[in-house]
């Protein structure tokens, strides 16, 4: 057997405490430390956000009030039910193979494989978009970055510095994202500030319903908050996760609304409106109107240190997501190799490679094509959600969203519809793409096993996971 039985019983005679599991030997990296909530905070902001930075295409789409109302309704319907999610199946399952292992133990080990493909190639194309953003803010004090050889050279050199910091360690990341989290959010306080002399209230309620660009509109804002469930695979790496996630989220949540929220406040209210202006960097030139050239370059280093920030946590979730299907192993065992600072070697290496390939793809591609794939994973998610709470109601939820089984159907019919609807605008050619790309996994599965079978290259399962195939009788049973 791959799951040895000697360990799963030594698992199974703690009792009472799951947060003992998230710390046996196997699951925590030699030579580094956990992290912490406030370093988790930020890299959940940085997985969702990372401030308000390509959020100007909501009011081109839609106008003031549909962008700003956006911004606070759509975290109920989509934020908080994936946050919630993702804070209970995270503290159940605390290991970084995040919501692979979710849907594995729901559905079985294929079409959590099918996830963990799905929701790694969602994160490789979100990735390749931040140096594209990087360049576009920088582009207008540096016009050499606007395109050709500089532009290419500069995007290549970015990833490769990004991830550089990947390998050096996730704390040293998690810390990192909080330096720029604050960095990046400071100048939008300054510019709230100077920009109330020129606030008109009236700005904020125009609205034109027949001249809505309803794709635009709904794939910006679903890019701009989705993303809550990345955060489950680096839980394997987090200090208490029983405690430390479902706090995490909280704040997170409240930090990410009022990073978009009040910077959209302020930009609508302080200049009059020109819908077409509203493309992604169009903050630096609000910031330039309300405070002059140096609040101008201050908001633009700002937007560099944001996409900074995003790429590291991006790249750390989507490699550590390997890192932990091989200690299921879905994939081969040089997948859980670790470098000297605790990081996934292998993993770092083939995301960054992935971010590189998809570099040529346009902004409004990346982003239509990565919530296709997105709204995939996720809809195995929930089904996964809702399947252990009918199959196993008693395994041990460390934090367990209130309502019982009928509550969680519920929470997820909004979530559901609105993932049809953001399937439904799709391009003919996004789809197409996208269904290649589904098409891919469901082949490559069967081909990996193949390759186990044949013993070309070598598998193995964690002795010191949970079971999946005897959770009631483990310890994960309350």
């Amino acid at each position: 057997m791959k799951l040895r039985t000697t360990a799963t019983r030594q698992a199974s005679t703690v009792m009472g405490d799951y947060e003992v599991i998230g710390e046996l030997p196997s699951l925590k990296a030699k030579n580094s430390r956990k992290v912490s909530v406030i370093p988790l905070v930020f890299l959940i902001f940085y997985e969702v956000s990372g401030g308000p930075f390509g959020v100007e295409d909501t009011v081109q789409a839609a106008g003031p009030l549909l962008a700003l109302l956006g911004f606070l309704l759509f975290p109920f319907i989509w934020s908080i039910p994936e946050a919630l999610i993702t804070a209970e199946m995270g503290t159940m399952f605390p290991e970084n193979s995040g919501y692979v292992v979710w849907v594995s133990s729901a559905l079985g080990p294929f079409w959590g494989f099918q996830q963990g493909w799905m929701k790694w190639l969602s994160g490789v194309i979100d990735n390749a978009l931040y140096p594209v953003m990087f360049l576009d803010y920088l582009k207008s004090g540096v016009p050499a970055l606007g395109g050709g050889i500089p532009r290419t050279v500069a995007a290549w050199g970015l990833t490769v510095l990004l991830t550089y910091l990947n390998y050096r360690g996730l704390t040293i990341v998690g810390w990192v994202a909080t330096l720029l989290g604050v960095l990046s959010l400071l100048p939008f306080v300054v510019m709230g500030i100077l920009a109330i002399p020129d606030l008109e209230p009236s700005r904020w309620f125009v609205a034109n319903l027949n001249g809505v660009n309803w794709n635009l509109y709904l794939n910006t804002l679903f890019w701009n908050l989705n993303y809550w469930d990345s955060i489950s695979t680096l839980v394997g790496e987090v200090d208490n996760p029983k405690k430390t996630l479902p706090k995490a989220l909280f704040y997170a949540v409240i930090l990410v609304v009022l990073g978009y929220f009040f910077p959209l406040l302020i930009g609508t209210g302080a200049v009059p409106l020109d819908r077409k202006l509203w493309t992604d960097g169009y903050f630096s030139d609000i910031a330039k109107i309300v405070g002059g050239v140096w609040l101008r370059w201050w908001l633009q280093a700002a937007a560099a240190m944001s996409n900074m920030g995003m790429f590291v946590a991006e790249m750390s979730s989507d490699s550590f997501q390997l890192l932990g299907m091989a200690e299921r192993g879905m994939l081969p065992e040089f997948f859980s190799k670790r470098s000297r600072y605790g990081t996934p070697l292998i993993g770092i290496l083939f995301s960054a490679s992935g971010v590189i390939l998809l570099s040529w793809l346009s902004f409004q591609e990346i982003v239509a094509a990565e919530n296709f794939l997105y709204c995939f994973g996720m809809i195995l998610e929930f089904i996964a959600f809702i399947l252990l709470r009918i199959k196993h109601p008693n395994m041990l939820r460390p934090y367990k969203v209130p309502g019982g089984t009928v509550g969680a159907i519920l929470m997820c019919i909004p979530p559901t519809i609105l993932i049809c609807v953001v399937l439904a605008f799709s391009s003919l050619k996004v789809m197409v793409l996208s269904l290649v790309a589904v098409l891919i996994g469901l082949i490559l599965q069967p081909c990996l096993k193949f390759v186990e079978k044949k013993r070309w290259l070598k598998f193995s399962v964690d002795s010191n996971l949970s079971d999946l195939d005897n959770e009631e009788g483990s310890s994960l049973v309350d």
